[in-house]
């Protein structure tokens, strides 16, 4: 697998947030992925990047462009050195919450993409890697 473009950007703000959703769903559509597709994965990059920031501390999110054969790929590692997740299972659980949404967020984000791994320590920070192939 080839990564044939990468780009890095800073989280740490709400707006940064926003810009996060913009690069998303620019990458998609101009890795030709259809509208639905590319909803897919600015909600799931949306929802990563708030975590990030809220719970995280405020990190990074790296964004690459891949290449497999004939099959093109976006993915998205988000990277904080926040608290980490104590119970990475019980956090990816549907109603499982430590703020005040509806605990929809990581298990949601995880069924939006077809890659989704979650690397957490606690007191180490988070790493979640998601990856949309078209």
């Amino acid at each position: 697998m080839a990564v044939t473009r990468h780009e890095a950007l800073e989280l740490r703000t709400e707006e940064q947030v926003v810009r996060v959703r913009q690069h998303a769903r620019k990458w998609a559509a101009e890795l030709g992925f259809s509208l639905v597709d590319q909803t897919k994965v600015v909600t799931a990059a949306s929802e990563l990047a708030r975590n990030t920031v809220v719970y995280g501390g405020g990190g990074q999110v790296r964004f690459a462009a891949l290449q497999e054969g004939v099959r093109r790929g976006l993915r998205l590692v988000f990277e904080d050195q926040g608290p980490g997740i104590a119970d990475v299972e019980l956090a990816l659980r549907d109603g499982y919450t430590t703020g005040n949404g509806l605990g929809l967020g990581l298990g949601g984000a995880k069924r939006l993409v077809n890659e989704f791994e979650i690397e957490s320590r606690p007191g180490r920070g988070t790493r979640i890697t998601i990856t949309r192939w078209k």
